[in-house]
């Protein structure tokens, strides 16, 4: 079905592909950059914007009860985050990479949503996890669903590898910070491509780094020096998930924003995987435990 309408008083035609009315702006627009749609771009998409400035009735799709109204507000910026993830550990080991996160996403200091999938793939070879806020995150992963479907219209049986998804990754954060709306996420981004084996981190502001081991969140003060301690990039997969757990479970005895229920992710050159939620053994068991406010004076 394809029909076209012009809107009164522009001139401009609005073209219809089915039920889409409004052309599409894709957000990461290869020649103004990822999340810029400035005015002027596209004249027709402008006018029809303009038209729906003004307030508009909603009906539920039910059909029942009174309409609202939604009035158009002023533009905000995302100030301090509300609903956030913590730790991310990732590693590389002899025959791919590994990432490991826990499930829970907190509503400020309230353990709100405890069965979030903050692991996700990205395509084929490529896999990734986050901190902080989670509708950040999901903004992110929008973006990175409109350039698999770019891979795919090709057909060309390419794809984005694990350090073009990083770079593009980096360019995003840094728009956003100097637009002053970041987007308050650290990024680890893990994959296995053309036998290279890729682990690298983007912060909030567009700082990033690849490394053979790395953190996000509090993990970084954690777990980094069992990393450094322990790690080597020839260790089997075997070693590398009992190192992963053990780091898991320092953080998770000294972070109050982390339970005990996570997902590790490897990718190898054979495929990815994201496992199933599981717990890694705990001990509260410990003598200092016992009596936590002894060398506490006024403690509680």
């Amino acid at each position: 079905i394809h029909a076209t309408a012009t809107v009164e008083g522009t001139g401009f035609e609005i073209s219809a592909r089915g039920d889409r009315m409004i052309p599409t702006r894709v957000s990461h627009n290869p020649i103004i950059g990822p999340g810029v749609v400035p005015f002027g771009v596209d004249p027709a998409y402008d006018a029809q914007y303009k038209l729906n400035q003004a307030p508009r009735s909603h009906v539920a799709s039910h059909g029942q009860g009174k309409p609202f109204t939604v009035e158009p507000g002023p533009h905000q910026r995302t100030q301090y985050p509300y609903v956030t993830g913590t730790t991310v550990l990732g590693c590389k080991y002899k025959d791919g990479v590994m990432i490991a996160c826990d499930t829970l996403c907190c509503y400020g200091s309230t353990k709100r949503y405890k069965s979030v999938e903050r692991i996700k793939k990205v395509n084929s070879s490529t896999i990734i996890s986050f901190t902080g806020e989670l509708s950040d995150f999901h903004y992110i992963i929008s973006l990175l669903e409109e350039l698999d479907t770019t891979d795919y219209c090709e057909d060309d049986g390419s794809e984005l590898a694990p350090w073009e998804i990083y770079s593009y990754l980096c360019r995003v954060m840094y728009n956003r910070r100097n637009k002053f709306d970041p987007l308050w996420n650290s990024l680890v981004v893990a994959g296995v491509k053309h036998g290279r084996t890729f682990l690298g981190t983007v912060g909030m502001i567009g700082q990033h780094y690849e490394d053979s081991h790395l953190a996000a969140g509090f993990g970084n003060h954690m777990a980094r020096p069992l990393f450094r301690e322990k790690h080597t990039d020839d260790m089997s997969e075997e070693d590398a998930r009992k190192l992963m757990e053990e780091c898991l479970r320092a953080c998770l005895m000294r972070d109050k924003t982390m339970m005990n229920k996570f997902q590790i992710a490897k990718v190898t050159a054979g495929g990815l995987e994201i496992s199933e939620p599981f717990q890694v053994p705990m001990n509260w068991g410990y003598e200092k435990f016992k009596d936590p406010t002894k060398h506490a004076v006024g403690a509680w």
